[in-house]
């Protein structure tokens, strides 16, 4: 994907402004750092994955179905009365 945009000056600063799409594409988030690079006369930027992995909604639903399974039978459990000195 090919972007057009124009450096602009912010303070004492140059600018560059960063598409939304483009963000995506790189998994990149307001706030993230990117390594900058000059290679051949063109800027290269890179995210920098401080170590922070990013788990897709799979990953993050792995396992569970299994614990929604775990909780039903547990559950009758967790009903039942008291048996010694258990606080209630």
């Amino acid at each position: 994907m090919t972007v057009t945009t124009k450096v602009r000056k912010q303070g004492g600063a140059a600018v560059v402004t960063i598409p939304p799409a483009l963000l995506k594409l790189m998994a990149v988030e307001v706030g993230d750092q990117l390594s900058l690079d000059v290679q051949n006369g063109e800027l290269v930027a890179k995210p920098l994955r401080g170590g922070v992995k990013r788990y897709t909604l799979a990953e993050l639903l792995v396992g569970a179905e299994e614990l929604a399974q775990l909780n039903a039978a547990l559950a009758e459990t967790m009903d039942g009365d008291a048996i010694g000195r258990e606080i209630g």
